[in-house]
């Protein structure tokens, strides 16, 4: 549905988007990761037909991005950022407007309205001035917009952004809903969304294109996979020199509260020290409260690639 192949664009001598490739197949959420400066807006608006690309090439659903740009645009919905809206507009007569510049018929455009009013929890709204609206309604707005045409492909760019968390949540329900019959391309800082709502992710760092695939893909492509947190009570001292002896064992941070030592390890690779760590409490009498293995978050991949690739850049 979406191809992009050896995508560049230049600002003078500022190179923004670095020779990137990647294809997004029918249905489903795909994330869109970076770092503030990463290039991934900039790669969304050339998808849009908001900005040329210097060289390189992009389609969505066959057409090309540059050559078919008014194919392109009826295909798709993009939620920027920050939603450029009319604050003199009332919700409706905006919705009414966008619909017509899409070319929806007056009897569809209703049918449009009232079916984006409704997912996107606007009923109320529906007569009040657009510069009456908190952001996180605006942004709301800025997705019924979105939608209204029923496009093949959404572009989501920070789509909970403003919003509280018990919206954060219906959005998140309502963009795993959209993606059963549309294409969903989503960036987002918050990768905590990104984790519940895309089986995909793709992180772009200073340009480039740095890693892909589903959460547990990128968590496990992790050096250390995962950490092993125990809790035992004992001498805080002997407690962490017989922990270090241990076979197994990479690292170990050490802190202790009310003669109880929490030990936070980083095992070896391919190595599960949680029998040894239980072992270890039984055969010293310590007494053991807590054994836990820790699974490596998909914050922390991200902030080890971002940081190679920029490390990189760097020198």
């Amino acid at each position: 549905m979406i191809h992009v192949k050896n995508l560049t664009k230049r600002f003078g001598r500022i190179l923004a988007v670095d020779n990137i490739s990647f294809e997004v197949e029918r249905g489903g959420v795909v994330g869109f990761l970076g770092p503030n400066g990463a290039g991934k807006t900039t790669t969304l608006r050339i998808l849009t037909c908001y900005q040329p690309a210097t060289s390189g090439s992009a389609s969505i659903a066959g057409f090309d991005v540059f050559g078919d740009s008014m194919e392109v645009r009826r295909r798709v919905g993009y939620l920027p950022e920050s939603v450029p809206l009319y604050p003199e507009m009332r919700v409706r007569e905006y919705l009414h407007f966008r619909g017509k510049l899409r070319g929806l018929p007056f009897a569809e455009r209703n049918d449009a309205i009232r079916r984006v009013v409704e997912r996107c929890w606007l009923g109320e709204f529906i007569d009040r001035p657009i510069g009456q609206l908190s952001k996180g309604m605006k942004q709301r707005l800025g997705l019924a917009d979105a939608i209204m045409h029923n496009p093949e492909v959404l572009v989501l760019d920070e789509p909970t952004i403003g919003l509280d968390p018990a919206q954060i949540r219906e959005t998140r329900n309502l963009i795993k809903e959209l993606g059963e019959d549309h294409t969903i391309l989503l960036s987002s800082h918050i990768l905590h969304e990104v984790e519940q709502t895309c089986p995909r992710t793709i992180i772009i760092a200073a340009g480039r294109i740095v890693a892909s695939g589903s959460p547990q893909e990128l968590r496990d492509q992790l050096s250390a996979k995962a950490r092993v947190i125990a809790e035992m009570r004992g001498p805080t001292d002997e407690v962490e020199k017989n922990a270090r002896l241990l076979d197994g064992v990479r690292n170990i941070e050490v802190a202790s509260s009310d003669g109880w030592v929490r030990l936070a390890i980083e095992p070896k690779p391919d190595h599960d020290i949680r029998e040894d760590v239980f072992r270890l409490s039984a055969s010293k009498g310590w007494s053991l409260r807590e054994l836990k293995r820790e699974g490596a978050s998909l914050e922390d991949f991200f902030i080890q690639v971002t940081a190679r690739q920029q490390d990189t850049q760097a020198r």
